[in-house]
């Protein structure tokens, strides 16, 4: 959700800047050495990637690919070598919130290949007609995933979706400038926190934990309940200073906010800057989430999205996600591909808590659904008090 901007960005610019340095180094040097195309160093940093075969290879005839994403989300390695492989052109469009997808979407967008709904959001989307039932005989790619990620509640069969990422909305501190670290969502309510706090501008996500801090059901339809946790959460608000599902990451790290609301991955990327960042799980549950691929009706090249879909999920290609957006990671075969062939990255992601979450972190996880007639409520809820 969790979630390109400046951080993808940077990390292609960085290894592009690496790479024209390698071959001017190399031209210099005669053109001894192996070549730089293959090579990679032994802390699992590639100065260059060679890209792998497709396996199997899909028949496309399309020449390009359109994409509606996620912001900071997708390793530029992985476009550019589908890119290289399958001759095909990727353009991608980016969205901030759940909402922002589904009103272009619901609106008769019918331009994109593959959109990257929210598993809340997916039951919606399929109750409306937005989204087209896969053929599983055309996507090999779902044997790498673990059992633990298909046939959720959201799409029992995985008929219309692929999963891509998971994880986890929770408190993020920078315990080097927070003395009275919160243990619990209903913490941030505390004065002391109120101008210091960065949150996922997420209706749902806020919203929910608000109302867990009450006692409530992270789905209740009761506009009784909906309506309390609205006025609880414009005291949340006026303590916040930041909204931002782009890259929240970024004030924790200019340290411009001290603690807040975010995923999996932007906390996990702000660790690995900054080690005084720690991701706490609340009391009350963390609320956990999944990130799936699906094809909008109306998809103008639907064989390259089976492509793609095909040819992101091969283990030697996924891991590039572990490095660079860890979050939950759904494809198995990738973790093994990578406990073999890239064992730092490995052991580093295996042992960090926010992407090897406990299991009794998971078990007591919430799970955000669509509350049908309901969904006016939050929006309302919402609007009041970010409007205040």
């Amino acid at each position: 959700m969790k979630r390109m901007g400046a951080g993808r960005r940077g990390r292609a610019a960085f290894w592009v800047a690496l790479l024209l340095l390698a071959l001017l180094l190399a031209a210099c040097g005669g053109g001894n050495g192996a070549d730089s195309a293959d090579s990679a160093d032994s802390g699992d940093e590639e100065v260059a990637f060679a890209c792998p075969e497709p396996s199997p290879r899909v028949e496309v005839t399309s020449d390009e690919l359109n994409l509606f994403v996620w912001t900071e989300y997708i390793p530029q390695e992985i476009i550019d070598c589908f890119e290289e492989v399958y001759g095909i052109s990727v353009n991608r469009d980016e969205f901030s919130s759940n909402e922002e997808m589904y009103a272009k979407l619901s609106a008769g967008n019918t331009s994109y290949d593959l959109a990257q709904p929210t598993d809340q959001i997916v039951e919606l989307m399929v109750r409306q007609g937005l989204l087209t039932q896969l053929d599983a005989a055309q996507l090999p790619a779902l044997a790498n995933f673990g059992d633990d990620f298909l046939n959720q509640p959201f799409d029992p069969n995985n008929d219309y979706t692929v999963p891509y990422q998971a994880g986890l909305d929770a408190i993020v501190v920078n315990t080097d400038a927070v003395e009275n670290v919160p243990a619990a969502f209903a913490d941030l309510w505390n004065e002391e926190y109120a101008g210091r706090m960065v949150m996922v501008d997420d209706a749902r996500t806020i919203i929910g934990a608000t109302l867990l801090t009450l006692g409530y059901d992270i789905n209740t339809t009761d506009e009784a309940q909906i309506n309390e946790a609205g006025a609880r959460l414009a005291e949340l608000v006026e303590g916040v200073k930041i909204f931002d599902s782009d890259s929240p990451k970024t004030a924790l790290i200019a340290g411009d906010a001290d603690l807040g609301i975010v995923w999996t991955g932007e906390a996990r990327q702000a660790a690995d800057e900054l080690e005084s960042i720690d991701f706490i799980y609340p009391t009350e549950g963390a609320i956990r989430w999944m990130d799936n691929w699906a094809i909008p009706v109306g998809a103008p090249n639907p064989d390259a999205a089976y492509a793609w879909l095909n040819y992101i999920n091969q283990p030697e290609l996924f891991w590039l996600t572990m490095r660079d957006f860890p979050y939950l990671n759904p494809n198995q075969a990738s973790l093994e591909w990578a406990q073999t062939n890239q064992p730092e990255l490995y052991e580093r992601y295996m042992g960090s808590s926010i992407t090897n979450v406990p299991a009794e972190v998971l078990a007591a996880a919430h799970r955000i659904t669509d509350v049908g007639d309901a969904t006016p409520l939050y929006d309302r809820v919402w609007t009041e008090a970010k409007g205040q």
